[in-house]
C-alpha cells in the first residue's frame, strides 16, 4: 500500500469519525461563513462560499497556472475516497467596500472557531453568517463579478471539477443542484492578499556539470557566488540559485526582458524562458517529472534540504515585488487571454470544504492530526 493510499485511508477515516462523534454538525440553512488566518503577523479575511465547478470549466473562474496530471489525480482520489472536498481554495477579488463592512462586522465580533495549528502555528477563526439580509447582499454582490481567480489551489480546484463531472455523468437524474456541483472557496479581497515566494526544484542539469550549468548562465544572467548562508534575492530581477552545497545570486542581464511587455517583464516568465526551457529543455511543466514545485511557506531551507539529500540536483528561488496586488489580476486576465488564443507553448506557471452532505467546515489539518 502506497504512502498516498494510506494518507487518503486514514483522512476518510478521521472525516467519518468527526461526523459520527457528532463534531461535524450539519447546519439548518445554507450560509456563508467568515474565515480570518494569522500567519507571520498577518490576518487576512476572506468570505467562505460555494464555487460552482461549471464555472471553473467555462473560465468564469480564472486560472493563471497549468496544473499537473499526477496532482490532478492525487487530489481527486482525496474526493472520490471521502465524497467531500475537504481543503477549500483561496480566490481573490477587487477589493468591494460592501463585502468589506460586512466581513469587518462580523470579525469584530466573537469567532465561532478559534484555534492555533500546532503544526504551523497558524490562527484559524471562522464566524457563521445567518443573517438572511447579509447573505442575499453578498450573494448579490459576487452575482456582479465577472470573475474570480485562483490565488493558491488550482490542482484542488481541478480535482473538484473533473469528479463533480464524473458524478454528473453517472447520475441519470442529475440537476446541477446537486451538491457535487460545488466545492469550497474562501475569497479574499486583492488588499488582503499575501504573495508567496516562487520555488523550484529539479532533478538534473539536463547533462551539463555544475560548472557548465553555471557557465552557460552567464549568457543571460550576472553570477554571483554567495557562500553556504541560505541567500534571499534583494531587488526584482534577481534570483537565488542553490548547487552543489553553494548559494549563487543570479540577475538577469538588460535586453533578456521587454519592460513593454507586462508578462515578458515577470520574474517568474523570464526563469521560465531562460532556464526551464533554453537551458534544461524543460517544456511541459505540467508533465515533466524533472521539476517539482515547493510551496512559498516552507522556505528556502526547504530547498536546501531537498538539494543536499540527492533527490534533487538544483534549487532556485525569488520574490515578487509588486506595488498593486491588484496589478496581479490583470496580468490573470492577460494570461487567460494569451492562453486562449494560443499565443504561446511555455506559458507563465505562477503568478501569483464543502461536503456533499453540506457538514460544517472542518479543516483538512484537523482531519491529518487524529490517529
Amino acid at each position: 500500500m502506497n504512502t498516498i493510499h494510506v494518507f487518503t485511508k486514514r483522512l476518510a477515516e478521521n472525516f467519518k469519525m468527526f461526523q459520527d462523534k457528532g463534531w461535524l454538525v450539519q447546519d439548518d440553512k445554507e450560509q456563508y461563513y467568515i474565515y480570518a488566518q494569522t500567519m507571520n503577523g498577518k490576518t487576512q479575511y476572506g468570505i467562505v462560499v460555494g464555487a460552482a465547478c461549471q464555472d471553473y470549466v467555462n473560465g468564469v473562474i480564472k486560472k493563471h497556472e497549468l496544473t499537473r496530471r499526477d496532482k490532478e489525480e492525487d487530489r481527486m482520489k482525496h474526493v472520490r475516497v471521502n465524497d467531500a472536498n475537504i481543503e477549500p481554495v483561496f480566490f481573490a477579488y477587487p477589493d468591494n467596500p460592501v463585502l468589506k463592512e460586512i466581513t469587518s462586522r462580523y470579525a469584530a465580533t466573537t469567532p465561532e472557531y478559534d484555534f492555533i495549528a500546532p503544526i504551523d502555528g497558524f490562527r484559524h477563526q471562522l464566524w457563521v453568517v445567518s443573517d438572511d439580509k447579509d447573505i442575499k447582499t453578498i450573494t448579490e454582490e459576487f452575482a456582479k463579478m465577472p470573475s474570480l481567480y485562483i490565488a493558491d489551489g488550482h490542482h484542488r480546484s481541478a480535482a473538484a471539477g473533473l469528479v463533480g463531472g464524473e458524478k454528473a455523468k453517472a447520475n441519470p437524474n442529475h440537476t446541477g443542484k446537486e451538491e457535487y456541483n460545488y466545492f469550497m472557496a474562501v475569497c479574499f479581497q486583492a488588499s488582503e492578499l499575501t504573495i508567496l515566494d516562487y520555488n523550484r526544484v529539479v532533478k538534473d542539469l539536463n547533462g551539463m556539470t555544475p560548472a557548465q550549468f553555471l557557465e552557460a548562465l552567464n549568457k543571460n544572467f550576472i553570477v554571483e557566488k554567495k557562500g553556504t548562508a541560505i541567500y534571499k534575492p534583494a531587488h526584482l530581477h534577481e534570483f537565488s540559485l542553490y548547487l552543489d552545497g553553494e548559494w549563487y545570486s543570479l540577475t538577469a542581464k538588460e535586453g533578456t526582458y521587454d519592460n513593454n511587455d507586462p508578462i515578458g517583464v515577470l520574474d517568474v516568465d523570464i526563469s521560465s524562458r531562460l532556464i526551464l526551457d533554453e537551458l534544461l529543455d524543460i517544456k511541459d511543466l505540467r508533465s515533466s517529472d524533472r521539476i517539482d514545485f515547493v510551496g512559498g511557506l516552507r522556505g528556502l531551507e526547504e530547498l536546501k534540504k531537498r538539494v543536499d539529500s540527492g533527490e534533487m540536483k538544483m534549487a532556485w528561488h525569488f520574490t515578487l515585488y509588486l506595488c498593486n496586488k491588484l496589478w496581479i489580476l490583470l496580468i490573470v486576465e492577460r494570461l487567460c487571454l494569451q492562453r486562449q488564443l494560443g499565443l504561446s507553448q511555455n506559458f507563465v506557471q505562477d503568478l501569483l470544504f464543502t461536503s456533499f452532505r453540506k457538514y460544517r467546515i472542518s479543516l483538512m489539518l484537523i482531519l491529518y492530526q487524529v490517529n
